[in-house]
């Protein structure tokens, strides 16, 4: 039995999907080919996704594949709630609403667990963590997983290197497809997204501190600028540092960046990143948001223990009065400002990690996989690429066969 906020809603979230999939043409034809093949025929497959517009069609496409699904959310603020009464009023077990309580979560992520997936599909590793720690009587059922983001590869290539993994799990975010596309183009856009949302401020002319410089941090330093911000980037790792000053960045100490920083985003993966240390040298107004997937980044306890009072000004914009008198504002709670705040990343970006998603089950399905973590073959990523240019009416060369002879070959020199 599904639990969301409102089944009315249902009606509503079947137009926000129907939009999804306007632009989603590349995941659309891995459903049709699906509806006739049916690869996952009788596999029971557990999610904890953001319950969004876009992964409703993930969802029905596993669903056209034979599967029965059933689904959580991997965020307690990223549900969104039409899109959930849609998903249950069309027969999957929708255990997600936005606003969910810590508890509520995990309680939402064993309601999943419960239909005893073979196959996991996780946003964070949170339902492999709960198989491998508290969950265990399900593992001899479990033939694999999927994982959506950097945080939970993380997670399981720290586990595998423990030798507590102990099924295959595919690391979809690791094909270029998703995460070139979802984590610097997508990532980009909605952060910046979520943060006008939440604040209505004018981004040109601001000192725009991004905390991190992977891809992520790649994409949402491109679009502040692009939007006529003065971006400063913070990093650890002496590399990127090095690209984000060649990329044209002034790159600096986060205690230096603090002091004259307008606006900042947490994009690390990484825990209390910004301190209160931090906090306490900021300019008054200073607003803070994370992309990072979770609220951990932003010392949100650390910032309550050094105020003196707070309110909420928007619906997801708190003022924080420090006991100095500085006001600093937070966005969504510290949460993933993207979702929290936002619809996440857009339809198109989507349509590519969730064909990966989809093919990565598949792959889980037609083979025999070892208990590590995998990385989706070249060819299936060659393939995403190639339905989503097809759905974007883009055409491309190919190879003659002396071309491919000369590229495989080593006898003809200069």
């Amino acid at each position: 039995m599904s639990k969301v906020k409102d089944a009315k809603l249902a009606a509503d979230g079947r137009k926000q999907i129907e939009w999804a999939e306007m632009q989603m043409g590349g995941l659309l034809r891995i459903r049709s080919r699906f509806s006739g093949e049916k690869p996952l025929k009788g596999l029971r497959i557990g999610m904890a996704l953001h319950v969004t517009k876009e992964t409703a069609a993930l969802v029905r496409t596993l669903k056209a594949g034979g599967a029965s699904v059933a689904i959580a959310g991997c965020n307690p603020l990223s549900t969104q709630d039409d899109v959930a009464a849609a998903l249950a009023d069309e027969g999957i077990e929708v255990f997600a609403w936005k606003g969910q309580t810590v508890d509520e979560y995990y309680d939402n992520l064993n309601k999943v667990l419960d239909a005893k997936p073979q196959i996991t599909i996780d946003d964070g590793c949170d339902l492999v963590t709960l198989i491998h720690t508290k969950r265990k009587d399900l593992l001899e059922n479990v033939i694999g997983g999927t994982e959506e983001t950097t945080t939970g590869v993380n997670r399981l290539r720290a586990m595998e290197k423990d030798g507590a993994l102990k099924y295959p799990v595919v690391a979809v975010n690791d094909s270029d497809t998703k995460h070139l596309m979802d984590n610097y183009i997508g990532t980009g856009q909605s952060s910046i997204d979520g943060l006008l949302r939440a604040t209505s401020i004018l981004v040109a002319g601001k000192n725009f501190v991004v905390v991190g410089y992977g891809p992520c941090g790649k994409g949402v330093a491109l679009r502040a600028n692009g939007m006529g911000a003065n971006v400063i980037v913070t990093e650890v790792d002496a590399f990127k540092a090095l690209q984000a000053v060649m990329d044209g960045y002034r790159v600096m100490p986060l205690a230096e960046a603090a002091r004259i920083g307008d606006v900042f985003i947490t994009v690390t993966g990484n825990k209390n990143v910004i301190t209160t240390d931090h906090m306490e040298k900021m300019k008054n107004g200073a607003i803070l948001a994370n992309a990072g997937h979770f609220d951990l980044e932003i010392d949100v306890k650390g910032l309550k223990g050094i105020s003196a009072s707070s309110k909420k000004i928007r619906n997801d914009l708190e003022e924080y009065t420090l006991k100095n008198k500085i006001k600093i504002y937070l966005c969504s709670q510290g949460r993933l400002v993207n979702l929290a705040a936002a619809e996440g990343h857009p339809s198109d970006i989507m349509s590519m990690s969730f064909m990966n998603q989809a093919l990565a089950v598949e792959h889980i399905a037609k083979n025999k996989l070892g208990p590590k973590v995998h990385v989706l073959p070249a060819k299936i990523d060659d393939l995403v690429a190639r339905l989503q240019l097809e759905s974007m009416g883009v055409k491309i060369d190919s190879l003659t066969p002396e071309q491919e002879k000369y590229l495989t070959g080593w006898a003809e020199g200069t």
